[in-house]
């Protein structure tokens, strides 16, 4: 996996914080130090940081199990949603719905209506209701889109959480942590880095950080992703050859002759 470079992320401002009036002391040890009023983070320490974090969840991709991605602000969205598009990761851009994590079967049931919703229209059924229903259903099967759509496929509580901004979605960090599901964030200065198990210091505003830091994210999923892809294959291809093996036809053993009786 290739590390991160200190120019790259210097490049997107990913060390731009926020007022030094609005910084968190618990980001103490993340920030290099305060020009103009701002505080400046220390990239170094990003770079160690956001390199530990890939890690981690190229481990948990090669194992087969899912990361939700929240990113619910304007400069985040469209970035959060491209990205785990690409290695099929669910995601949340929209309002976070209260008790998606810690009322999960709930949300099952609703997903599941919207899927039955679907049904409808390809069995016929929805043909047969009046204008004024088909409207309704119309309407109930955006408003389920918009918040669940990019979680359908999602079909048990996620392995881990990622989060850009924790100040923002900190309904989400702390369904996560209630569940001891582990949550990685990019933490800026004006928030707890305490709150999460994998804190990713630097600029969670410009768009311009974020895609950097999420595109590296996404590559160390896609990795952990295509060395899953390698050990299946592998296992298969061993069974085969296990098979084959057995298919071979085994010498014949020679037959112990039995003592003669006596007469």
């Amino acid at each position: 996996m290739a590390r991160t470079s200190f120019e790259e992320l210097l490049e997107a401002g990913v060390h731009f914080g926020h007022l030094k009036r609005k910084w968190h002391p618990a980001m103490a040890p993340y920030i290099f130090m305060e020009r103009n009023g701002i505080h400046i983070i220390d990239l170094h320490k990003t770079v160690v940081k956001l390199d530990e974090a890939a890690e981690a969840l190229k481990k948990i991709s090669r194992s087969g199990r899912k990361i939700l991605f929240v990113a619910t602000k304007k400069q985040a969205k469209e970035i959060i949603a491209e990205q785990m598009k690409s290695v099929n990761m669910p995601y949340v851009t929209e309002r976070w719905s209260g008790g998606m994590l810690t009322n999960f079967p709930t949300i099952r049931k609703a997903v599941k209506k919207m899927s039955g919703i679907d049904k409808m229209f390809e069995d016929g059924t929805f043909d047969v209701l009046s204008k004024r229903e088909r409207l309704q259903m119309n309407r109930k099967r955006d408003k389920l889109e918009k918040t669940l759509g990019s979680i359908a496929d999602l079909t048990r509580l996620p392995a881990a959480l990622f989060v850009v901004d924790i100040h923002k979605e900190h309904i989400a960090v702390s369904e996560a942590r209630k569940l001891n599901i582990p949550v990685f964030a990019i933490v800026d200065t004006n928030s707890n880095p305490e709150q999460v198990d994998f804190a990713i210091p630097g600029n969670d505003d410009a768009s311009k950080s974020i895609d950097l830091i999420l595109t590296k994210v996404t590559d160390a999923i896609r990795e952990g992703l295509d060395e899953r892809k390698l050990d299946k294959d592998r296992g298969e291809g061993e069974k085969k050859e296990r098979g084959s093996d057995d298919d071979q036809p085994r010498e014949a053993k020679p037959k112990k002759l039995g003592a003669r009786k006596k007469a």
